[in-house]
């Protein structure tokens, strides 16, 4: 069974740094699409926050995580990562992992995400200001 797990969030100050694992199993990331960063807060929709090609590490991120958060991928581990830097008290949110099987580009073909099949339980992140 595809299972993807995420963990690594807890709380911090504004400012500070959190990096968030997703560990996938019953696949290897040598043989996957793509791999999502999502967010949830309260009364908001949910929000893509990036995603990875684990084959050629295209990457994409989303306006919030832009200069700020480094999606990356540890085929060894089959853990997909996400660095967060310069954490804001609007960064507030579960934030969930889920696999993908079809990429979805823009006109200028740029990756800009995935269908997504299976997704993980999330792992809150809490920043105070």
């Amino acid at each position: 069974d595809v299972q993807l797990q995420a963990y690594g969030g807890g709380l911090v100050q504004a400012g500070g740094s959190l990096r968030l694992s997703c560990l996938v199993s019953g696949f290897t990331l040598d043989d996957d699409v793509g791999i999502g960063w999502f967010r949830l807060a309260p009364g908001k929709e949910r929000e893509a926050v990036a995603c990875i090609s684990p084959s050629d590490d295209d990457k994409y991120y989303g306006d919030s995580a832009k200069g700020r958060f480094t999606i990356s991928s540890d085929h060894a581990k089959n853990t997909i990562y996400l660095q967060m830097n310069s954490l804001k008290p609007e960064d507030t949110a579960v934030y969930y992992c889920a696999d993908g099987s079809y990429a979805d580009y823009n006109e200028g073909g740029r990756l800009v995400g995935y269908e997504y099949d299976s997704w993980g339980q999330g792992t809150q992140v809490t920043v105070s200001s």
